[in-house]
Formats: structure tokens, sequence, C-alpha cells
């Protein structure tokens, strides 16, 4: 065997030597290079159109937030006929509960409802200021559409009901409104209401609109309810 085989080898065998590191950073590709071109600034309406666009989304999400907890608020609503409410007295006549059960079958055929009642109220002052209610409970989606329906369906029955306009709809919340239609004592108001869970509509003989929606609220208190 040579001795330059062997000095080969043994310079195999020496320690390694330890590699000296720079204050440089080591890189380890090209990326970290700054020969990379830069990108261009966003232009400000850029920006501006970007704020606004996430503006948009931001107040969409919130208005779907509210619409969800108004309609979980409202949705499980129950409406009763007791015997009194604001200062009314319910008549049980065969006439009047007649006139209810007419008025409630129309609105079940123009609206869906899991539930309808239907009553007359008198008022012990003058027999002629009787109350006509009638309604019913269901999941809305859009209360006021389905209260515009009921509407309709008054213009149907007692002829044109002029003068609708929204009032207060109190406490309960929701949508209430008013207007005007002719009857065989002349001209009368009449007063709904509608919510995520409820619609319901009143006649309102020898009142006028002010004053009905007035009672309407008080009404509205004493028969509806929500789980």
């Amino acid at each position: 065997m040579s001795d330059a085989h062997l000095t080969g080898r043994s310079s195999l065998t020496d320690e390694p030597q330890p590699i000296e590191l720079g204050e440089e950073p080591i890189r380890l590709s090209t990326r970290d290079r700054g020969d990379a071109p830069e990108r261009a600034p966003w232009s400000r309406r850029r920006r501006l159109l970007l704020t606004a666009a996430l503006a948009v989304g931001l107040a969409g999400v919130g208005a779907l937030g509210v619409a969800g907890w108004r309609v979980a608020q409202q949705k499980d609503a129950r409406l009763t006929t007791p015997d009194n409410v604001a200062g009314l007295t319910r008549d049980d006549s065969e006439r009047a509960r007649s006139t209810a059960d007419y008025l409630r079958d129309g609105l079940a055929a123009d609206i869906e409802l899991d539930r309808s009642v239907g009553a007359v109220y008198r008022d012990r002052a003058d027999d002629k200021r009787s109350v006509l209610l009638f309604g019913g409970t269901t999941l809305l989606w859009q209360p006021e559409r389905d209260l515009d329906t009921l509407f309709r369906l008054m213009a149907d029955e007692t002829g044109k009901v002029t003068g609708i306009g929204e009032v207060d709809a109190g406490r309960l919340g929701g949508v209430m409104k008013c207007g005007t239609t002719s009857g065989d004592g002349g001209d009368f108001a009449i007063c709904g209401w509608a919510d995520h869970g409820s619609v319901a509509l009143a006649m309102f003989p020898g009142r006028p609109v002010d004053a009905a929606g007035v009672l309407m609220r008080q009404i509205r208190e004493d028969v509806q309810t929500r789980s």
C-alpha cells in the first residue's frame, strides 16, 4: 500500500473543524433577498372601497342578527278571547258568535294559520260601538305583508279601506295599521296588527281612527301573550 494512499486516509480521520458563522443571517432561498420586486401600495380609492364593502357586509350580518332575534322573540304567540278586554265585555249571543265565526273563517281561508280566534266585544255604554275582533297565530316571516293581505280581505267584505297608515304598535312590537271603511251605520275604523307570531284585525263602529288605534293597543295587551 503506497504512502500517498495512507496520507489520504489519515486526512479523513482528522476531527472536523468548526464552521465560522458571520453576522449575516443564513438565507435559505432567494425569497429572503431584497431583490424581489416590491408590490405597489394600494391606492386611497381602493382602500376606501374595501372599507365600504366591509362595512356593508358587517351591517348585513348585524341586520340578520337583529331580525333573527326578533323572530325568536315573537314567534311563539298565543291569542285568547277573555270575557273582558280594555273595558269591553265579550258578546256570547248567537248572532255575535256567528259574525265572529264568519270573519275568522274568512281570515283562515286567505292566511294559513295554526290557530284562529274571533269574538265580538260589547261597549256597555253603547251597543252600536261593539268591536269585532278576529285573528290567528302562526310563524309569519313577513308580518306587514300578511297584515296588508288582511286589509284587502276586509275591502272585499266591506268595501274599500282608505287612509291606511301605520300607528304605534305598543310594547308588543310588530306593525300596526289603521284605516277607514264604510258600513250600514256609516264610516268606521279598522285596525290591525301583525308580528312574527300573530296577525289580527278589528272593526270599530262609531269610533274615529285615532281612538280605534288606542283601543286596539289596549285590546292586544289583553288578548296576546308569548311563551
